[in-house]
C-alpha cells in the first residue's frame, strides 16, 4: 500500500527526488577526477558544473512527475513511489511555474560556468546549444506532445547526457584539452546511469504498459531487461579495465572495490517479485554508482 502525500512541503520533496542527485554528480565528479590528474582542474568549474546538473536533474524530475501525470503513467495502478501531482496536492499548473523557475536557473548557471570557462565565441556557442539541449532532453523526456521516454529512447539520452557528455564536456571545461581516454569513464559512468533507468523501467513496466510507455522493459520483456541490467554493470566496469590499459596504471582499478555491491544490486533486481521489492535498488545502484567514482579517484589521484 502507498504511503499518502498529505503536506505541500513533503509532496514538493517526493517531487524533487533527492536520491536522483548522487547519479547526476557521478559524471561532474568524474570528470574533474579526470582534470586534476591531468593537472587543470578548477574549482570554479566543479562548483558551477555541479550546481547546473542539480538543477537540471530537479527540472527532469518535476517534468517526469508532470509529464507521466498528463500522459497516464503516474496511475492509481502505478506501484512505485506515489508522485506529487498524483497525489492531488500540487496541481499541475504549479508543477508548471516550478519547471519554469528550475528551467530558468538551470540555465543561468549553466551559461555562467561556459562564459567562466571558455574564451571562444565558437565554444562557447557549441557549449550554449549543448546546454539548451540538455534543458530540452530534461524536460520532453515525459513532457509534451511526444516524450521521446514513451518511445523507448530514455537509455541514449541518459548514456549521453549522465554519461559521455557529463564526462568529457566537465574535462573539457576544465583545461580546454580533450583527450580520449576520458571516453572510457564516460562510458562506464554511461552504463551505470543506465542501468539506474532500467532498474526503474523494470520497477514500472506494468503500469508503463497501461500508459502505453514504451521503455526497454516493455519492449523486451523483464528477463532480457535484467540481462541487459547486467551487461550495463560489467559493461561499466570493462571500460574501467580500458582506461587503465590506455593510461598504463593499475590505480584506477581501485574502482573494482564497488563491483561487488553492483553484483549484488544486479542479483537483487533479478530476484525481486515486485515493485516494491525492486524500488529500494535504485537508490543502491545510484549511490553505488557515486562510490565508484570515488574509489576511481582515490586509486588514480591519491595512490
Amino acid at each position: 500500500m502507498k504511503k499518502s502525500i498529505s503536506h505541500k512541503k513533503e509532496a514538493w520533496l517526493h517531487a524533487v527526488r533527492l536520491r536522483t542527485l548522487p547519479l547526476a554528480l557521478a559524471s561532474i565528479f568524474a570528470g574533474s577526477i579526470l582534470a586534476a590528474y591531468k593537472e587543470v582542474f578548477r574549482w570554479e568549474i566543479l562548483l558551477l558544473a555541479s550546481l547546473t546538473t542539480i538543477f537540471l536533474q530537479v527540472l527532469s524530475n518535476l517534468s517526469n512527475d508532470y509529464g507521466d501525470s498528463v500522459h497516464g503513467a503516474d496511475s492509481q495502478d502505478r506501484t512505485g513511489p506515489i508522485r506529487a501531482v498524483q497525489s492531488g496536492v500540487i496541481s499541475l499548473g504549479e508543477m508548471k511555474k516550478a519547471m519554469y523557475v528550475v528551467g530558468m536557473l538551470s540555465f543561468i548557471s549553466g551559461v555562467s560556468l561556459i562564459y567562466i570557462s571558455l574564451n571562444d565565441w565558437v565554444l562557447f556557442s557549441v557549449f550554449m546549444g549543448l546546454g539548451l539541449l540538455a534543458i530540452w532532453a530534461a524536460v520532453s523526456y515525459t513532457s509534451g506532445s511526444n516524450p521521446y521516454g514513451y518511445a523507448g529512447l530514455g537509455d541514449i539520452s541518459v548514456f549521453l547526457f549522465f554519461g559521455l557528455l557529463g564526462v568529457a564536456g566537465t574535462y573539457f571545461l576544465h583545461g580546454l584539452q580533450f583527450d580520449w581516454e576520458v571516453i572510457f569513464i564516460g562510458g562506464a559512468l554511461g552504463c551505470f546511469s543506465t542501468a539506474v533507468l532500467n532498474i526503474n523501467n523494470i520497477r514500472d513496466i506494468e503500469s508503463d504498459q497501461k500508459a502505453g510507455k514504451k521503455s526497454i522493459p516493455v519492449r523486451i520483456g523483464r528477463k532480457a531487461a535484467v540481462s541487459y541490467n547486467w551487461i550495463l554493470i560489467i559493461g561499466g566496469n570493462i571500460f574501467l579495465i580500458l582506461f587503465a590499459v590506455q593510461i598504463q596504471s593499475y590505480l584506477p582499478l581501485l574502482a573494482f572495490l564497488a563491483f561487488p555491491l553492483m553484483g549484488k544490486i544486479g542479483l537483487g533486481v533479478q530476484q525481486a517479485k515486485s515493485a516494491a521489492q525492486t524500488d529500494p535498488f535504485l537508490k543502491k545502484m545510484a549511490l553505488s554508482t557515486l562510490l565508484w567514482v570515488i574509489l576511481f579517484g582515490i586509486g588514480l589521484l591519491v595512490f
